[in-house]
């Protein structure tokens, strides 16, 4: 488009040009030919003059010579005078006036409609290639400044929109490792209490009957979490869901403690002799507590110690094992989702568990916090206490 414009004003300049030369070039001519054969004539008509008066001496035909000579002298200046070229000077300046006047309305048009134009014709392919961070400067005063300032704002909402989406699928991989991580554990278990029978552990039938009820719990569990992950699927949810409920803290936990400890017996947890009242929802407070103990069973390998703890407004639960710990410059890190720490050597894992511990702690109002030993690591969770 600009090589079109720039074409077609050349093109009107050059003929407003050409029509004002030929115009001051004809008139010139003619002109000067006409003057050119009256000059002539009257050359003759004073030589002829001239030589009557020199053979008769006539003085009359000297006077009229004079007269004649006066006339042509005054028709030379007269020709020769400023006057006389301002016509052609007009039709100059006229012409390259309009020459003049045709370049400014070109610049306009380039200036508040070309410009701008090539401006948001390279942001568009800018836009169409994926390229969502560079911004367009805008002037409203421009004919394009109201399109260009809605073309910046759809760019806006689109990054927008990319940002929300990416959050989305992050959230939605995050979900799904969480709870594909948490399957693992009730199956685990599934696992060693069916080993256990097929060892012939259960020597008595109050044993079997255990270990049996513990299978099926463990299975409840996995029906649970394989549920969240429908409700996932299906409804696009950002995050678990926690539903609390007031329960006792110590007699809950020694039950499932005694769970997680049947047949290893590597947990050790002194019965409280007080009792506190949280809100918890015990299936992921179940879940928390699988998921400290299986870390300190799989990095540590020693006992592990369960302390219950009452304090002004909040009740903490201690897990402490005594393992080789874990690297200072780990520690801020280590509830990050997909963090591993330098003492995991070649344990398979996925770094989600002390994330999910955090989120599920956070979720019923309380918080997770590391705390490095010489020989070994505890995790504390605090919760609120109920009056």
């Amino acid at each position: 488009m600009k090589g079109r414009l720039l074409a077609v004003t050349a093109c009107f300049a050059g003929v407003i040009l050409v029509i004002s030369l030929l115009l001051a070039y004809t008139m010139k001519k003619e002109y000067g030919v006409d003057k050119k054969a009256e000059n002539i004539v009257a050359l003759n008509e004073i030589s002829q003059l001239s030589q009557m008066a020199v053979s008769n001496k006539d003085t009359s035909s000297q006077k009229l010579l004079q007269e004649k000579i006066a006339a042509l002298d005054r028709e030379l200046r007269l020709e020769t005078s400023p006057d006389k070229n301002s016509l052609y000077q007009t039709i100059l300046i006229i012409g390259a006036g309009a020459i003049l006047y045709l370049l400014l309305i070109f610049l306009y048009i380039y200036f508040s409609i070309l410009r701008p134009f090539d401006k948001l014709k390279g942001y568009a392919e800018n836009i169409s290639s994926g390229n969502f961070d560079v911004s367009l400067d805008y002037e409203r005063s421009n004919y394009f400044g109201a399109f260009t300032w809605a073309f910046d704002q759809m760019r806006r909402e689109i990054t927008r929109a990319r940002v929300c989406e990416q959050e989305a699928i992050d959230n939605n991989k995050t979900v799904i490792a969480t709870l594909s991580h948490d399957i693992k554990t009730p199956i685990a278990s599934i696992r060693a209490y069916a080993e256990g029978l097929e060892a012939n552990m259960d020597t008595t039938a109050e044993k079997r009957v255990r270990y049996l009820s513990v299978i099926m719990k463990k299975c409840d569990e996995v029906t649970k979490l394989t549920n969240d992950l429908f409700l996932h699927s299906i409804s696009d949810l950002v995050k678990l869901k926690v539903v609390t409920e007031k329960a006792e803290l110590g007699s809950y936990l020694s039950a499932v403690l005694d769970e997680i400890n049947a047949g290893q017996g590597d947990v050790f947890f002194p019965m409280p002799s007080f009792e506190v009242y949280v809100n918890i929802d015990k299936n992921r407070f179940l879940q928390l507590t699988e998921n400290l103990i299986n870390n300190a069973r799989k990095y540590a390998k020693t006992k592990i110690e369960v302390t219950l703890k009452k304090e002004a407004h909040n009740v903490s639960v201690s897990f402490r094992d005594y393992g080789s710990g874990v690297a200072g410059e780990d520690i801020p890190f280590l509830f990050e989702k997909f963090y591993r720490g330098k003492n995991c050597g070649k344990e398979q894992g996925s770094g989600l568990g002390l994330y999910i511990v955090r989120y599920i702690a956070e979720q019923m109002k309380g918080e997770a916090r590391l705390i490095n030993h010489r020989d070994g690591l505890e995790v504390v969770v605090s919760l609120p206490l109920l009056s």
